[in-house]
C-alpha cells in the first residue's frame, strides 16, 4: 500500500470527544480487519489524545483480538491464570451473571499496578450486556493532577508508594501464583512516557501505603487523593452495547466497573498491552536527556 493510501485511510477516522477532558469514540474502522500501518498510527494518537477510546460495532475473534492487540506492543499476561481464556492466555474473561456476588473492578484502579512494570493499555471487547446498565467510568490522572494545588503537587512528587497485588486478590479468594502476588514501588507522581505531563498514580485497589510517612499519615494522604480522583470533572461514562471496543491508556487514566444489573449476564474479553516502569519527574527528565545524548554521538 503506498503512502498516499495509507494516510487516506487515517483521514477516515471519525473521532468524536465525550468529554473536554478525555474520551471519544472512534468511527470508520473495522478492528477485525489487518489494519494498516497509517490506520495503527491514527488509533494510537487517538488514545494517546484522549486517553480511552471507544469503538462500536465489532465483530472480532478471540484470534482477532490478540492480532488486533499486538500491532500496539507485546502482550501481557494476567498473574491470576484463573481469569485467562482456557486456550488463549493473553485474553483475560471479564464475566458477571446471575451467580455473581461482586465483579472485577468495583474501585478507581489502573490495571495491574502492583507490576513492576505496569501495562501500557487494556483492550476489552464486550459481547454480550445487560440491557441497562453495567457502564464503565473512565477518570483522567492528567486532569487529577493538575487540579491539586501547587504546594499539594510539590509534596506528593517527593512520594513514592508500594502497590501490592495480595491486597485484592486475596479479598477475592485467588490462591498465590508461584512468585507470589505482585507488589511493586512506584512514585505517586509520574510522568508519562509519550507525552511527557505529570499524572497522579495511586488507586484504591493496589495502593497499599507511601513510604516515609506514618500509617496515620500514609492513611489520611491517600484517602484525601482518592476522594480527589473521584471528582466528577476528570470523568467520562461509557455505556456498553453488544460489540463495543474501549482501548485505554493504562498509564494515565483509571476506571471504575458498575455492578449495577444483577442478575444480568455481562462477558467480554480484555487483552493487555506491555508497558514500562513509571517513572518520576526526576527520573524522566535524566531519561529524555540520555536518550537527547545518545541521538547527538
Amino acid at each position: 500500500m503506498n503512502q498516499s493510501s495509507q494516510s487516506s485511510q487515517s483521514r477516515q477516522l471519525d473521532i468524536r470527544p465525550l468529554t473536554p477532558v478525555l474520551g471519544a469514540e472512534v468511527f470508520g474502522i473495522d478492528l477485525s480487519q489487518q489494519l494498516s500501518a497509517a490506520q495503527v498510527a491514527a488509533v494510537r494518537r487517538a488514545l494517546i489524545e484522549h486517553q480511552v477510546i471507544f469503538f462500536r460495532d465489532q465483530q472480532m475473534s478471540c484470534e482477532q483480538q490478540i492480532a488486533l492487540g499486538r500491532r500496539f506492543g507485546s502482550l501481557h499476561v494476567h498473574p491470576l491464570a484463573q481469569g485467562n481464556h482456557p486456550d488463549h492466555p493473553e485474553l483475560l474473561r471479564i464475566h458477571a451473571d446471575e451467580n455473581s456476588t461482586r465483579v472485577a473492578g468495583e474501585n478507581w484502579h489502573t490495571d495491574v499496578s502492583a507490576d513492576d512494570e505496569p501495562p501500557m493499555g487494556s483492550m476489552l471487547y464486550m459481547k454480550e450486556v445487560p440491557q441497562a446498565g453495567g457502564d464503565t467510568l473512565f477518570a483522567s490522572m492528567y486532569a487529577a493532577y493538575d487540579a491539586l494545588s501547587r504546594p499539594m503537587q510539590q509534596f506528593l512528587e517527593g512520594l513514592t508508594a508500594v502497590h501490592d497485588g495480595s491486597r485484592i486478590w486475596t479479598k477475592y479468594g485467588f490462591p498465590p501464583p508461584a512468585k507470589g502476588f505482585a507488589r511493586s514501588e512506584h512514585p505517586v507522581i509520574a510522568v508519562h512516557p509519550e507525552t511527557g505531563r505529570k499524572l497522579l498514580y495511586v488507586n484504591q485497589v493496589f495502593t497499599s501505603h507511601v513510604l516515609g510517612l506514618s500509617a496515620e499519615e500514609s492513611e489520611t494522604l491517600l484517602a484525601m487523593l482518592y476522594r480527589h480522583i473521584g471528582n466528577p470533572r476528570f470523568m467520562c461514562r461509557f455505556r456498553w452495547q453488544a460489540n463495543s471496543v474501549a482501548f485505554w491508556d493504562n498509564r494515565c487514566t483509571q476506571h471504575q466497573a458498575i455492578f449495577d444489573y444483577f442478575p444480568a449476564r455481562r462477558s467480554g474479553l480484555r487483552v493487555t498491552i506491555n508497558g514500562s516502569r513509571p517513572l518520576a519527574a526526576v527520573q524522566a527528565s535524566a531519561s529524555r536527556k540520555h536518550e537527547q545524548e545518545l541521538v547527538a554521538t
